[in-house]
């Protein structure tokens, strides 16, 4: 069975980035999705149930934080690893991040190897 990769960005070249750096995994046989806001996300998290989510903070509709409560907190689906992406390093962000549940909270811009690498030890690869 596949596994599934979401990636959430507002804004399209960044998802395309984050797509082609961890493009050489669909040969593991990762299906990858994607969305352009919270709202779409946490239905796609829902309905797919991904074992991975990119997912960006700073967005329209429902922020990166709220998505992650929400799936963590609400939703109960602790087994979905959840990676926050942001342009805030703040240490106040990163402890925000994870009282909301995040797994890992990386700063943009990230380095392609470090996200293929968190990819590929999370998918078990």
């Amino acid at each position: 069975m596949a596994q599934k990769i979401l990636i959430v960005d507002d804004e399209a070249h960044i998802r395309m980035l984050i797509a082609q750096t961890l493009e050489e995994l669909e040969d593991d046989d990762v299906e990858f999705l994607s969305a352009e806001n919270g709202e779409i996300a946490l239905e796609i998290i829902q309905d797919e149930k991904p074992d991975l989510v990119f997912l960006d903070v700073m967005m329209p509709k429902m922020n990166g934080m709220e998505v992650c409560r929400k799936v963590k907190k609400e939703l109960q689906l602790k087994n979905i690893y959840i990676i926050l992406l942001t342009a805030k390093g703040q240490e106040m962000d990163r402890q925000k991040g994870q009282d909301v549940g995040a797994d890992v909270y990386m700063t943009k811009p990230f380095d392609p190897e470090v996200l293929l690498e968190k990819a590929k030890q999370v998918l078990g690869l």
